[in-house]
């Protein structure tokens, strides 16, 4: 079973498009709950996580939202990312054959331009993070209440299946 953590600053429409990409997760009896943290003030993103099912926190301590967490993994994302097509089975795989952490692909189709990809500094959560519970726990209880220390300087495998990063729904 799987917990993702999202962590969001007032993203209401990236939200909905990220938790409409973890459906096909929930269905499949993957992804056993999912926990929004909030920064903003607004009360949009926790309707649109209320409306989908999800834990909503607006202060927390990142390794007690770990340890409350019901899945053996965590996968961190950023509101807006979008895992593509077979990223449950993808996933399923990865968890009952390793004990590592993962990434996703980057999508071919959702590149960064070159000045960008030479300039700009990228985000730790880009293509996400998959974690054993208890390496994420390890990570979070070292530092920082932000989901985004536990993808920093973080070896990871390679998944097969590719993600939509959160920066191409700001541009389309």
């Amino acid at each position: 079973m799987l917990s993702v953590l999202i962590e969001s600053r007032n993203q209401e429409a990236e939200l909905a498009h990220t938790l409409s990409a973890l459906v096909a997760g929930a269905v499949e009896g993957l992804v056993s709950d999912v926990i929004v943290l909030e920064h903003g003030v607004g009360e949009g993103v926790e309707r649109v996580a209320d409306a989908a099912g999800c834990r909503f926190m607006r202060s927390w301590d990142l390794p007690d939202v770990i340890r409350q967490s019901r899945g053996d993994w965590v996968l961190v994302l950023e509101p807006g990312a979008r895992p593509l097509s077979g990223w449950v089975e993808t996933v399923s795989e990865h968890i009952a054959l390793e004990n590592s952490p993962a990434r996703f692909s980057r999508s071919k189709r959702h590149r960064r331009s070159l000045w960008q990809r030479l300039f700009s500094k990228r985000c730790p959560l880009e293509v996400g993070v998959l974690l054993p519970k208890s390496m994420a726990l390890e990570k979070a209880s070292a530092g920082g209440d932000s989901p985004f220390m536990l993808a920093r300087r973080q070896m990871t495998r390679r998944l097969s299946c590719e993600i939509i990063p959160a920066w191409a729904m700001i541009r389309t």
